[in-house]
């Protein structure tokens, strides 16, 4: 079994729909993503795809991942992002690329106040923190400590780009997440809480967890 970790590419863009859109579920069954777009599985994939393959980066662009191959097979991946630059503010000004492609300019001022809601639980951004974003491994794939190596090179790019802290956002209750985490040192900052995303989630709210590199 060969494992090689390397950048995302904008080919991978199918495989980086399904993490996002992955990752975004965690352990419930109906994600952030499906909240906010309000679709199918099908179109919020459709939609993620996109979004990974903007012409301006932000937190969800392709740029922003490593991918882990087995045999040459996209097994697992996470982003790794500066929010001060490639942040919320930056997703916002590329989605309209990604509803103009669909044929629905315009749309993305159409969100509803329960998904405003849902985002609003959404943890700040530490001061001068390297965020890690969308993790997911493919059911083929686990239990082979893909994550491991994953975020060991995703933080060691942190450290490189001159961030002293790394912080992880994850749903309250994924206890599997959270030990794999405070594994990797990461302790719980703080939570936000809020019972609109309790019951659009199924999940309390979420947690920010943190570690210095």
């Amino acid at each position: 079994m060969k494992i090689d970790i390397r950048p995302a590419r904008p080919d991978d863009a199918p495989f980086l729909a399904w993490v996002i859109l992955t990752a975004g579920r965690a352990h419930v069954n109906r994600g952030i993503w499906e909240v906010v777009l309000g679709g199918t599985e099908e179109q919020c994939l459709a939609f993620l795809e996109l979004v990974t393959v903007t012409k301006r980066p932000h937190l969800f662009h392709h740029s922003c991942y490593l991918v882990a191959e087995i045999d040459g097979r996209s097994a697992a991946a996470l982003g790794g992002l500066d929010p001060t630059v490639l942040g919320f503010p930056a997703l916002r000004m590329a989605i309209p690329e990604v509803f103009h492609r669909l044929g629905m300019a315009g749309a993305e001022t159409a969100m509803s106040d329960t998904a405003a809601r849902v985002l609003e639980c959404i943890p700040d951004d530490l001061e001068g923190a390297w965020i890690i974003d969308s993790v997911a491994t493919h059911p083929e794939f686990r239990r082979k400590g893909l994550v491991d190596r994953l975020l060991e090179a995703i933080m060691a790019k942190g450290r490189q780009q001159g961030h002293s802290r790394a912080q992880i956002n994850i749903f309250i209750g994924n206890t599997p997440a959270q030990l794999a985490y405070e594994k990797h040192g990461f302790g719980l900052l703080d939570e936000k809480r809020d019972p609109v995303f309790e019951e659009q989630i199924g999940a309390p709210g979420m947690a920010r967890l943190v570690r210095d590199l």
